[in-house]
């Protein structure tokens, strides 16, 4: 039984050519980084402005005495957290605005689909 030929010259130069090939990507992802909006044709959409203004407010917050409890319980109660406020609340998922089944509806289900399975009418 005959093997394929191994041939050491021909497989040297494979080997150089996705060598450099692969350092020829490392260098071009690293030295021209993919550009989201170069020409700026696209519209904002204020998501800037308000990490901004959560950004300000920590930073503030930061170069202050700590808060006292009444404080930072006064903050909290205007919005998700002292900090961030009521920024992008209605955006975030909750029982009122999701579609998800409820753990307890879920676990109901299985347990009777187990029963039902157990009793031979499934």
């Amino acid at each position: 039984m005959k093997l394929i030929p191994f041939n050491l010259p021909t497989l040297r130069l494979v080997r150089l050519v996705f060598a450099v090939c692969v350092s020829t990507l490392l260098i071009f992802s690293s030295a021209f980084p993919a550009f989201a909006d170069v020409n700026g044709d696209q519209p904002k959409r204020g998501g800037e402005a308000n990490l901004l203004g959560i950004e300000q407010k920590a930073g503030d917050l930061a170069r202050e005495t700590p808060m006292s409890l009444e404080k930072t319980q006064a903050e909290a109660n205007q919005g998700l957290n002292e900090i961030q406020g009521a920024a992008d609340a209605d955006k975030m998922k909750n029982p009122e605005n999701s579609s998800a089944p409820s753990v307890e509806g879920n676990v109901q289900g299985k347990l009777e689909k187990a029963i039902n399975k157990l009793q031979g009418k499934g």
